[in-house]
């Protein structure tokens, strides 16, 4: 790899569709490309492979201390790969200004804070290899849907048991 390895190129489908929605005339009117989760299956289908591009990219140029690797588990972490694809096209806006590039790397710093305070302990664990899916004490899945109390269901305004 070169001392200097340049940034991975979105790809080519998702590059045409930021070049056609940024033109005056464009009649594509969907979601920015960052947004993840409002694209379509289309769309999102070449974003995991540029995506792990750009954290293998991020850990080679950036990642001194261990704290600052992105783990390869990071797809399996919701947050992570919403974080990581707004910061990825942030880079090719940043990188029009010198003063933008100052603030791109600022935003680095602060998604490193935001990525090791989600990840937790569990973060260590991830950056060798070992994914642990959330830990069972912070399971989403024992909230009750709101609304259900309308529904009859006598258990909705129930305190959530802990599930440690």
């Amino acid at each position: 790899m070169a001392r200097f390895a340049p940034f991975p190129e979105p790809p080519a489908l998702i590059a045409e569709y930021i070049a056609e929605r940024s033109t005056e005339e464009s009649v594509v009117d969907g979601p920015s490309p960052w947004d993840i989760g409002a694209l379509s299956a289309e769309l999102i289908a070449p974003l995991p492979e540029w995506l792990d591009a750009v954290c293998r990219w991020l850990n080679f140029t950036y990642a001194w201390q261990p704290q600052h690797v992105i783990p390869p588990c990071w797809p399996e972490h919701d947050h992570l790969t919403y974080e990581i694809a707004a910061f990825a096209f942030a880079r090719a806006d940043a990188y029009q200004e010198a003063g933008s590039v100052v603030l791109w790397h600022e935003q680095y710093d602060r998604f490193l804070i935001r990525m090791n305070n989600a990840l937790g302990k569990t973060g260590d664990e991830c950056r060798i290899g070992r994914h642990d899916a959330r830990p069972a004490r912070f399971q989403l899945d024992a909230w009750p849907a709101r609304g259900s109390a309308d529904a009859g269901d006598p258990e909705a305004g129930a305190p959530i048991k802990e599930l440690i």
